[in-house]
Protein backbone atom coordinates (compact mmCIF):
# COMPACT_ATOMS: atom_id res chain seq x y z
CA UNK A 1 0.00 0.00 0.00
CA UNK A 2 2.76 2.46 0.94
CA UNK A 3 4.66 1.61 -2.24
CA UNK A 4 1.62 2.48 -4.34
CA UNK A 5 1.19 5.77 -2.50
CA UNK A 6 4.88 6.59 -2.97
CA UNK A 7 4.66 5.98 -6.71
CA UNK A 8 1.49 8.07 -7.11
CA UNK A 9 2.02 11.65 -8.28
CA UNK A 10 1.23 14.11 -5.48
CA UNK A 11 -1.41 15.88 -7.53
CA UNK A 12 -3.36 12.65 -8.10
CA UNK A 13 -3.19 11.73 -4.42
CA UNK A 14 -4.42 15.17 -3.32
CA UNK A 15 -7.18 15.09 -5.92
CA UNK A 16 -8.43 11.78 -4.60
CA UNK A 17 -8.24 13.01 -1.02
CA UNK A 18 -10.20 16.14 -1.93
CA UNK A 19 -12.84 14.06 -3.72
CA UNK A 20 -13.12 11.76 -0.69
CA UNK A 21 -13.50 14.72 1.67
CA UNK A 22 -16.11 16.28 -0.63
CA UNK A 23 -18.04 12.99 -0.65
CA UNK A 24 -17.94 12.77 3.14
CA UNK A 25 -19.10 16.39 3.40
CA UNK A 26 -21.99 15.75 0.97
CA UNK A 27 -23.12 12.70 2.98
CA UNK A 28 -22.94 14.69 6.22
CA UNK A 29 -25.05 17.52 4.77
CA UNK A 30 -27.60 14.98 3.48
CA UNK A 31 -27.72 13.39 6.96
CA UNK A 32 -28.30 16.81 8.53
CA UNK A 33 -31.20 17.52 6.13
CA UNK A 34 -32.80 14.14 6.88
CA UNK A 35 -32.36 14.65 10.62
CA UNK A 36 -33.84 18.17 10.45
CA UNK A 37 -36.89 16.94 8.50
CA UNK A 38 -37.47 14.18 11.07
CA UNK A 39 -37.30 16.66 13.94
CA UNK A 40 -39.61 19.07 12.11
CA UNK A 41 -42.22 16.33 11.64
CA UNK A 42 -41.87 15.24 15.28
CA UNK A 43 -42.32 18.83 16.47
CA UNK A 44 -45.52 19.16 14.44
CA UNK A 45 -47.00 16.17 16.30
CA UNK A 46 -45.99 17.26 19.81
CA UNK A 47 -48.38 19.04 22.15
CA UNK A 48 -47.25 22.51 23.29
CA UNK A 49 -46.09 21.01 26.61
CA UNK A 50 -44.19 18.19 24.89
CA UNK A 51 -42.61 20.65 22.44
CA UNK A 52 -41.45 22.81 25.35
CA UNK A 53 -39.95 19.75 27.08
CA UNK A 54 -38.19 18.70 23.89
CA UNK A 55 -36.79 22.16 23.18
CA UNK A 56 -35.47 22.42 26.75
CA UNK A 57 -34.33 18.87 27.53
CA UNK A 58 -34.31 16.94 24.19
CA UNK A 59 -36.97 14.62 25.60
CA UNK A 60 -40.71 14.64 26.24
CA UNK A 61 -43.28 12.68 28.24
CA UNK A 62 -46.26 10.75 26.90
CA UNK A 63 -49.15 9.00 28.65
CA UNK A 64 -49.82 5.36 27.76
CA UNK A 65 -53.21 4.75 26.16
CA UNK A 66 -54.13 1.70 28.26
CA UNK A 67 -52.53 2.11 31.69
CA UNK A 68 -52.21 5.88 31.98
CA UNK A 69 -48.52 5.40 32.87
CA UNK A 70 -46.07 8.14 32.00
CA UNK A 71 -43.21 7.38 29.62
CA UNK A 72 -40.24 9.60 28.82
CA UNK A 73 -38.99 9.49 25.24
CA UNK A 74 -35.44 10.80 24.98
CA UNK A 75 -33.62 11.91 21.84
CA UNK A 76 -32.30 8.82 20.11
CA UNK A 77 -33.25 5.73 18.18
CA UNK A 78 -32.98 2.88 20.71
CA UNK A 79 -33.02 2.29 24.48
CA UNK A 80 -34.49 5.78 24.77
CA UNK A 81 -37.93 5.17 26.32
CA UNK A 82 -38.35 5.14 30.11
CA UNK A 83 -41.38 4.30 32.22
CA UNK A 84 -41.63 6.86 35.02
CA UNK A 85 -43.30 6.62 38.44
CA UNK A 86 -45.43 9.31 40.06
CA UNK A 87 -42.36 10.85 41.68
CA UNK A 88 -40.54 11.32 38.38
CA UNK A 89 -38.18 8.39 38.87
CA UNK A 90 -37.35 5.77 36.27
CA UNK A 91 -39.15 2.48 36.82
CA UNK A 92 -37.93 0.63 33.74
CA UNK A 93 -36.54 1.24 30.29
CA UNK A 94 -38.26 -0.02 27.14
CA UNK A 95 -36.53 -0.69 23.85
CA UNK A 96 -38.65 -0.67 20.69
CA UNK A 97 -38.38 1.05 17.34
CA UNK A 98 -39.68 0.80 13.80
CA UNK A 99 -37.71 -1.29 11.33
CA UNK A 100 -35.22 0.43 9.06
CA UNK A 101 -32.62 3.11 9.30
CA UNK A 102 -34.60 6.17 10.34
CA UNK A 103 -33.74 9.58 11.70
CA UNK A 104 -34.12 10.06 15.45
CA UNK A 105 -37.16 12.34 15.05
CA UNK A 106 -38.96 9.73 12.97
CA UNK A 107 -38.22 6.96 15.49
CA UNK A 108 -39.34 9.11 18.41
CA UNK A 109 -42.57 10.04 16.62
CA UNK A 110 -43.32 6.36 15.98
CA UNK A 111 -42.64 5.60 19.67
CA UNK A 112 -44.94 8.44 20.77
CA UNK A 113 -47.79 7.32 18.51
CA UNK A 114 -47.37 3.67 19.53
CA UNK A 115 -47.56 4.39 23.27
CA UNK A 116 -50.38 6.91 22.98
CA UNK A 117 -52.58 4.75 20.73
CA UNK A 118 -51.82 1.08 21.54
CA UNK A 119 -49.65 0.87 24.64
CA UNK A 120 -50.46 -2.79 25.35
CA UNK A 121 -49.44 -4.06 21.90
CA UNK A 122 -46.35 -1.83 21.94
CA UNK A 123 -45.10 -3.24 25.24
CA UNK A 124 -45.71 -6.79 23.99
CA UNK A 125 -43.00 -6.29 21.34
CA UNK A 126 -40.76 -4.00 23.40
CA UNK A 127 -37.78 -5.31 25.32
CA UNK A 128 -37.39 -4.08 28.89
CA UNK A 129 -34.03 -2.95 30.22
CA UNK A 130 -33.03 -1.73 33.64
CA UNK A 131 -31.77 1.78 34.07
CA UNK A 132 -28.48 2.32 35.84
CA UNK A 133 -29.54 5.75 37.07
CA UNK A 134 -29.33 6.40 40.81
CA UNK A 135 -32.74 6.19 42.57
CA UNK A 136 -32.99 9.94 43.20
CA UNK A 137 -36.00 11.99 42.17
CA UNK A 138 -33.85 14.98 41.14
CA UNK A 139 -32.07 12.93 38.47
CA UNK A 140 -34.00 12.26 35.29
CA UNK A 141 -32.97 10.32 32.23
CA UNK A 142 -31.90 12.48 29.31
CA UNK A 143 -31.14 15.55 31.36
Amino acid sequence: MMARLRDMPMRVGLGRAAATLASIWDRWKAYERIEARGLELLSAWLSPEQRSQFETYKRFDVIGSDSGKRYRICYGTSTNVYEMDGGGRVVLGWCFRPAGSLAAGDVMLAQKIALETDERATLMVARPFSSSLPPRSDLHPCG
